[in-house]
This record gives C-alpha cells, sequence and structure tokens, in this order.
C-alpha cells in the first residue's frame, strides 16, 4: 500500500497500550477471542488551573489537551504556548502559556453539546459560525472516492476493535494526519492540536470523520478553518443548518459509491465516473457496524 507514505501521522494498531484481547463467548456459545480498545483518563491542566478529566485512548495526549483548549475557545491561536509536559504515571497533561488566560469566565456560558463525553464547547457558540470566513474551497469527487478507499485500507484500531472514532486531516485525494480515539470530539481535538502544533495551513484542507455529522462536529471544523467535512455517517439538522451559515462543504453517508452533500453544493466538481468505483467491502466497514448508521 504504497498511499500509506502520503500520511504524516497515523494510527499503529500494534501498539499494546491501545488494545487488549478479551476471552469471551459468541452467539453460538462457543469461547471467542477479541480485541477491544483501552480507555484510560487523562485530567488537563491548563498553567496550575485543572480543567478536564477525558476518557482517552492515551495516544497523543499534548495534541488532544492542546486542540481541546483550542476548540473550546480557551487558547486564541496566538497564544503563546511555552510548554506541554504528560505524566503517564498520572495521567496528567500540563499547558503552559506565557500568561494566564481568561477562560474562567468562558466556564460560566458553558453549553452542552450531542457529543460523547465531555462533549461541550464554551461560550458564544453562533460567533464562531456568523464571523466564519472559510475559503470556497472546490471539491472533487474523484477525490473523495480515492480518499475514502484509501483511508478504508489504512491499519487502524478502527478496524481492529471497534468502539473508536477516527478523524483524518487530507490534502485533495491524500490523507495526512489519521488520528483515532473512543470519543469523535477527541479525536477532531487531537487534529487541532496537530495542526496548530505543526502550523498547518487549514484553507485547502479536508476533514474527514467516521462520527456523526452534529453542531459540535461543524462548529469545530470551521473553528479550524477547515472548508469541506466528510462523514461516512449521517447529519443533524443542526448541523446542516450551520454548516449553510458558515459556509462550510457538508458532506454525508460517503460508503462506496454513495453520498450527499447539504452544504456547499455548488464548489462540488462531478469528475468521477461511477462506473469504476467499487462499493465498500465488507471486509472494510467499521467492525461491529452491521452498516447501521445508528452505530456509528
Amino acid at each position: 500500500m504504497e498511499f500509506l507514505d502520503e500520511y504524516w501521522l497515523r494510527p499503529d494498531p500494534n501498539d499494546p497500550r491501545l488494545s487488549v484481547a478479551v476471552d469471551g463467548l459468541n452467539e453460538a456459545g462457543e469461547k471467542v477471542e477479541t480485541r477491544v480498545t483501552v480507555e484510560r483518563a487523562l485530567t488537563l491542566f491548563l498553567n496550575s488551573r485543572e480543567i478536564v478529566t477525558m476518557m482517552t485512548i492515551g495516544d497523543h495526549p499534548e495534541y488532544l489537551a492542546l486542540g481541546y483548549l483550542l476548540n473550546q475557545n480557551m487558547l486564541k491561536p496566538d497564544t503563546p504556548v511555552t510548554g506541554i509536559d504528560y505524566d503517564d504515571d498520572l495521567g496528567v497533561v500540563v499547558v503552559r502559556t506565557e500568561t494566564e488566560t481568561n477562560f474562567e469566565e468562558k466556564l460560566k456560558k458553558r453549553t452542552q453539546t450531542s457529543g460523547c463525553a465531555q462533549g461541550t464547547i464554551f461560550g458564544d457558540l453562533m460567533d464562531v459560525i456568523e464571523n466564519a470566513r472559510l475559503p470556497a474551497t472546490p471539491m472533487r469527487t474523484s477525490w473523495l472516492y480515492r480518499l475514502t478507499h484509501k483511508i478504508n485500507q489504512t491499519p487502524s484500531l478502527y478496524l481492529e476493535s471497534g468502539a473508536i472514532h477516527g478523524c483524518i486531516l487530507a490534502e485533495e485525494d491524500r490523507p495526512r494526519v489519521y488520528l483515532e480515539d473512543v470519543g469523535r470530539h477527541n479525536a477532531v481535538d487531537k487534529i487541532g492540536g496537530y495542526m496548530h502544533r505543526h502550523a498547518i495551513d487549514p484553507a485547502d484542507k479536508i476533514f474527514y470523520t467516521t462520527g456523526r455529522l452534529t453542531s459540535e462536529m461543524v462548529i469545530k471544523t470551521v473553528r479550524m478553518g477547515i472548508p469541506v467535512l466528510v462523514s461516512r455517517s449521517g447529519f443533524t439538522a443542526w448541523g446542516v443548518e450551520l454548516a449553510r451559515k458558515a459556509g462550510l462543504t457538508l458532506i454525508g453517508r460517503a460508503r462506496g459509491k454513495r453520498f450527499v452533500v447539504l452544504s456547499g453544493e455548488d464548489r462540488l466538481i462531478f469528475d468521477q465516473d461511477l462506473a469504476y468505483v467499487e462499493e465498500e467491502s465488507a471486509r472494510h466497514r467499521r467492525k461491529g457496524s452491521f452498516d447501521r448508521e445508528a452505530t456509528e
């Protein structure tokens, strides 16, 4: 799989910290061994103040911590970060800045969203959408089909053990960064942290997620400045409404030959002959999904 060289960062499903083998019985009463994803508690501090404890698979805690603070608007993109310290034994990550932040006020204006576990975003949500200045980046269907094929072929916990979400940052049909976690909000925050840490320009990027296209996912994508959001799963009505207000290209139910675009339709370029596109094989469907959107 030569395309794996296109990645800057991708999953390591062989990492023994991320999954374990568990014995059980199947529907026929037969003994089976299956791999299950590991969850760990990670407590995030901003300078000397405790912010949140998250359940995560534990890889790339520095990206998760930085992306969380940025996507919660507790750090600004231009806030100088002087260091990120992680203690694996304690399960603690500390993000340090030059000066104290004003996040205490943001904590008073918390909105609970539809994300798993700690799926919260802070203060003035609509300002993110109404002030959005996303570029009108075109999206070719040929890129979409080649990209989803490569993602399906990439070794990952998503295929190995299930019970996990994946998020991918891409350029045209080239996947660049693939990060996973037990909650889709964690996976997207890791992408945000990676982009900030490596000064990645979002203007020509595509964001792909295995999770639903909810208001939270749309807001975080817009906050990161990425103009195209794609998912193999479905939409929520508010997610679609916010995407249209922000000028975000929103593509869902992208599996095999199928997809639906509900925002930014004018930016989609239909340049792929569907006769040359394969349907998604059962081998590359999400483990345990049974092709049901509700389980995504």
